[in-house]
């Protein structure tokens, strides 16, 4: 079970959004390379990066901050927004990504997912950002009128390495997860899950160990991490095995 700690980048800075609004952003971290090597040394194993800019314009934009945090972290490093296109896709794998994450294009031209998981093999990821049980697309701008798992169905046996799933509700609002849906789409399909949105607590990390949320393959955590309401001691102590009450003093 993986905690993904996000960094979200906005005009080249960590940043975190409230249901996906980009006027509500909070800066957390000026230098996003600092923010990637902090993560490293706290224990996490994985990084979870959204070009926030770039999933509304549609292309990269924050590609100099994600090249300083590749080069600041040996973790492995999971990237979306504004990914649309096969040679963006090859560009950034080439440049040490571990994973894309493919949003806006998975409903607007699922057949390019397909071919991009053929081509790259374990590299390729789906992002399936819900509102209202309907996919949103373009940044979160726009919606669609496919259901979550009707999306996530149409990958099935294609070869993605992950479902990144986000209640958009619940994004960056400290709610906690949406457990019921993200199980659900967990039941579903084959393809593995990686829950996000709303994140809140310790509670949330010891939910994720249940029985029912063992299909998961992780979780994404951003706001709750920056603001100091989950320590990562305890968090990954928890996710590795130990029970909750022996990490804490």
């Amino acid at each position: 079970m993986i905690l993904f700690p996000a960094i979200d980048l906005k005009d080249g800075q960590c940043v975190r959004l409230k249901h996906g609004d980009m006027a509500t952003a909070t800066i957390y971290n000026d230098d996003p390379a600092a923010q990637a090597k902090a993560f490293e040394q706290q224990g996490f194993e994985w990084l979870h990066v959204v070009d926030l800019n770039g999933a509304f314009k549609g292309q990269s934009v924050n590609s100099a901050a994600v090249g300083a945090i590749l080069k600041a972290t040996k973790n492995p490093v999971q990237l979306g927004g504004g990914i649309r296109t096969l040679e963006q896709i090859e560009d950034w794998l080439d440049r040490g990504l571990a994973r894309v994450i493919l949003g806006t294009v998975a409903v607007r031209d699922p057949d390019l997912v397909k071919q991009a998981c053929k081509a790259f093999p374990g590299k390729v990821a789906v992002g399936i950002d819900a509102k209202g049980g309907k996919v949103a697309v373009e940044g979160w701008a726009e919606a669609s009128s496919l259901g979550v798992i009707e999306l996530a169905k149409k990958f099935e046996g294609a070869g993605v390495a992950a479902i990144i799933y986000t209640d958009i509700d619940r994004d960056g609002v400290l709610t906690g997860i949406n457990w019921d849906a993200t199980i659900d789409l967990a039941d579903a399909v084959s393809i593995p899950v990686i829950a996000s949105g709303g994140l809140a607590s310790i509670a949330d990390i010891v939910r994720v160990t249940m029985p029912d949320a063992q299909k998961l393959e992780g979780a994404i955590s951003g706001r709750a991490l920056y603001d100091g309401r989950i320590d990562p001691a305890e968090a990954l102590a928890i996710l590795r095995g130990r029970p909750a009450v022996e990490t804490r003093r």
